[in-house]
């Protein structure tokens, strides 16, 4: 099945409506549109052909939604790269996906110079004379618009394709859970090479509603930028949530739903945005779903406290303890099925297949419906750590402390943080004493800082059940703690 070009569709529908706000400019959709072709026929004059892969390395900008629009317009499907990670993290991404170019700033040029050909809009060539041939008018739902990799289990980033026509079907079930208004306005201020960032993006041209986009979270910015521009709805995790809470007596006027990922909120805080009236719609959700697929409305906010609430209209879910179908209540592995569900894994047949049962997308994570059909997740993915909105996958960590030479074992797990939520802790088992700071520099040359344990313990021994599997639940229990250095 194919649509039509939803920026090209949007402009010719909604010309005049504001598409797109940044500090102090303004895009109509016409605008938008008129600038994306523009940047497109430049992108043209680039050695590169339909169904190509080009890698996207940019900080939340104006030019980055241009360039994202600019690439559906030339066929050429999109990698995210997520700039917080290092080099060799992103290297691996450039590689695995086999981008034929990457698109950046000049902050991040440098970096990538060699590996690959790099172009910012100051160095892309000029406009091809040929580009009104080479524009792509509509989408083909089956095609992959988008890769963003997400770590599994082994540590090693799995690249997941996402379908135009997932991203238009997350759209619209979204739009029958929260409701689309006229003057509905969605202010982005997590990344855009997120799921919560880019689909909102995605929503903007596919409902006809103003984005106001900002480089990054401030607090006092979101405030300002909130009563300016009258917004309706923003994606959040906890920690900006709680940041909003503790510097605003009430919900401003305007705002309507918070959409909150990355994980339930706790009591204080559900109690503190119900006080405040601030309408909290707790989800559930991943970058194999394309965003929310699960979301719990506001008036169940306390009476169903860490549920993440029911599946999405078009959605189904289900939990599951081997083949068997749980009962309410009963704890099992959460299965999910829809037409935002993940085209599969890039290049990994064996664990896209692996993923999927009969249709059913098996997403590793354990949870229960009550007897009403609310989901309540219990482990997230297993041993996910989620920091601050980041998902942290303690494997990833576990295979770099474990290139050091004198680290024998190594278990990496979730503590408590008053900030970020949740950080990671190492504990080593090792065959002399290493000192912290050369730990320290081995993860800093491998791996983004926000996956850097805060904290090593080093042990005589990690807990491991009959099989030899490390048990990552018992490194957090206090008798453990005790016995670590």
């Amino acid at each position: 099945m194919k649509q039509p070009n939803w920026l090209l569709q949007r402009a010719y529908l909604t010309p005049d409506r504001i598409a797109l706000i940044y500090q102090d400019e303004k895009w109509t959709f016409r605008e938008l549109a008129l600038e994306v072709e523009q940047l497109s026929s430049r992108l043209a004059s680039v050695p590169l052909k339909k169904g190509d892969t080009v890698a996207l390395l940019m900080n939340n900008h104006p030019q980055m939604v241009m360039l994202v629009h600019a690439c559906f317009l030339l066929g050429l499907k999109i990698v995210l790269l997520n700039n917080k990670l290092t080099k060799a993290e992103r290297q691996y991404q450039l590689e695995d996906a086999q981008a034929a170019v990457l698109l950046t700033e000049t902050v991040f040029a440098k970096t990538h110079e060699g590996d690959l050909p790099v172009y910012t809009l100051d160095s892309l060539p000029e406009p091809n004379s040929d580009h009104v041939d080479q524009m792509v008018k509509t989408f083909d739902l089956e095609e992959t618009a988008t890769i963003m990799y997400t770590s599994g289990t082994t540590g090693r980033p799995k690249g997941v394709e996402q379908t135009f026509g997932n991203h238009f079907h997350s759209a619209v079930s979204s739009a029958l859970n929260l409701g689309l208004r006229e003057d509905d306005r969605w202010l982005i201020s997590l990344p855009l090479f997120h799921i919560s960032g880019l689909s909102a993006l995605f929503k903007s041209v596919i409902y006809g509603m103003t984005v106001i986009l900002h480089k990054k979270f401030d607090v006092d910015e979101m405030k300002d930028s909130i009563a300016q521009h009258r917004v309706t709805m923003i994606s959040v995790v906890q920690t900006m949530l709680s940041r909003l809470l503790n510097t605003t007596d009430e919900c401003p006027s305007s705002l309507r739903c918070l959409l909150l990922g990355g994980g339930p909120a706790p009591l204080p805080v559900l109690q503190e945005s119900k006080k405040k009236g601030f309408p909290v719609f707790q989800s559930y959700g991943m970058t194999e779903t394309c965003s929310q697929i699960v979301t719990l409305a506001p008036e169940f906010s306390v009476e169903k406290l860490g549920s993440a609430g029911k599946p999405l209209f078009g959605c189904e879910l289900k939990i599951q303890n081997g083949e068997r179908p749980c009962r309410p209540f009963e704890h099992g592995e959460i299965l999910v099925k829809g037409a935002n569900v993940m085209k599969g894994y890039l290049h990994r047949k064996e664990a896209t297949d692996a993923s999927f049962e009969q249709g059913w997308l098996k997403t590793g994570d354990i949870g229960y419906v009550d007897d009403e059909g609310f989901l309540f997740v219990l482990d997230r993915r297993s041993d996910l750590i989620i920091s601050g909105g980041e998902n942290i996958y303690p494997a990833e960590i576990e295979a770099v402390l474990l290139t050091h030479p004198h680290v024998k074992e190594a278990g990496v797990t979730g503590i408590d943080d008053e900030k970020w939520g949740e950080v990671p802790a190492a504990f080593l088992v090792t065959d002399q004493e290493i000192p912290t700071d050369e730990l320290y520099a081995l993860c800093q040359s491998q791996l983004a800082k926000y996956k850097w344990p805060t904290v090593f313990h080093f042990v005589d021994e990690l807990p491991r059940n009959a099989s030899n599997k490390l048990q990552r639940h018992r490194l957090k229990s206090k008798g453990f703690l005790d016995d670590s250095n």
